[in-house]
């Protein structure tokens, strides 16, 4: 088996924002590489959640929820992209436009739902916003 890197927040950004033009060349080639398996690609759920954040901050790129799902989708669905959960995030983007609600929460929603949980702890009102699930307060 091919190795397995792991990929930072920074690289994703680079190649979706193209904010530095020969970065976002050498992203996109990584990506290529991964795309037509020549090496194997991970990365972890804080940092799919740190991608949302910085492309949807008002201070930063200030994308909509829209355009943040449409430039992510692409990735996650690499060929060489190994990621546990990886459709369970793929829904929680569509969560996050969907119910207009914060990417953790439609992550955490997703995850609850995959594991068969219905009943969460949680001040959060946004929680209230699916049927699936029961917001308790302790």
């Amino acid at each position: 088996m091919k190795k397995l890197y792991f990929f930072d927040t920074n690289i994703v950004i680079r190649y979706l924002t193209n904010d530095d033009e020969k970065k976002a060349q050498k992203c996109l080639e990584l990506f290529r590489k991964a795309e037509r398996k020549e090496i194997f690609l991970t990365t972890s759920e804080s940092v799919i959640a740190e991608i949302v954040y910085i492309l949807s901050s008002r201070s930063l790129y200030n994308l909509s929820r829209e355009e943040v799902r449409k430039r992510l989708y692409p990735i996650l669905n690499l060929k060489g992209l190994k990621l546990k959960n990886k459709n369970t995030y793929m829904e929680a983007l569509d969560v996050y436009v969907s119910k207009k609600i914060d990417f953790e929460d439609a992550l955490t929603f997703s995850l609850m739902k995959k594991e068969g949980i219905e009943d969460i702890y949680s001040y959060d009102r946004d929680f209230n916003k699916f049927s699936e699930i029961t917001r308790k307060e302790p």
